[in-house]
């Protein structure tokens, strides 16, 4: 009784799929097409009429600094400054009249991390230098800084404890045509070679204005 009652089942479940087959295929042939149209899509898109910006990025966050050029006295450790990149997106009727821009940088004291004693940030010192400066002459990298261990007993061997010049535009509007321009500088932290062994880590920060 059970095997009839199977059998009954699937000649049943054949018998509707073709049954359902032949009607879809009736209504396949009675759909008659009686006419159709296109339609256009346009969109206006308007020219971006903010106003330009002056700007400022850096290429990295971090820089090690390694050992290079040490004596008995001194120990020496260079690097190289990301490269910053200065953009100028105005127009020059957006510049006011004798407007000029400039980077300043200033560094931390480095801290270290097993309770060194920290290194002031007069022993590090730096030389900007223009990457790409533009055609016009009027962008320029700031003066080499030194550090309070360089024994030319110059004034200005203080390091980079106050904001000091990285780079500089003598006029904005004159080369506001240029659009970028980019510096790094070389790094050196000069310490006593009695300076604790151990990792530090301190921050330059830069600062554009105009």
């Amino acid at each position: 009784m059970r095997r009839r009652n199977m059998r009954i089942a699937v000649i049943t479940t054949a018998t509707g799929a073709l049954l359902l087959a032949g009607q879809a295929g009736i209504a396949a042939a009675e759909e008659q097409s009686h006419g159709g149209g296109e339609v256009d899509v346009n969109v206006a898109i308007s020219e971006i009429t903010e106003p330009g910006v002056l700007a400022m990025s850096i290429a990295g966050t971090a820089v090690n600094l390694t050992e290079n050029g040490s004596d008995e006295l001194v120990r020496q450790f260079t690097g190289t400054l990301p490269t910053v990149t200065i953009t100028d997106t105005r127009s020059a009727e957006e510049i006011p009249d004798g407007a000029a821009w400039y980077v300043l940088g200033s560094a931390t004291a480095f801290t270290g991390d097993a309770g060194q004693a920290p290194i002031g940030a007069g022993h590090l010192g730096w030389a900007p230098a223009l990457i790409d400066g533009g055609g016009s002459g009027l962008v320029a990298a700031g003066d080499e800084v030194q550090t309070v261990l360089d024994d030319d007993a110059a004034p200005d061997n203080v390091g980079l404890v106050d904001q000091e010049l990285f780079a500089s535009a003598f006029d904005s509007g004159e080369i506001a045509t240029e659009g970028s321009w980019t510096a790094n500088a070389s790094l050196f932290l000069r310490t006593p070679s009695t300076v604790g062994a151990g990792q530090y880590s301190g921050t330059i920060t830069l600062s554009l204005f105009e």
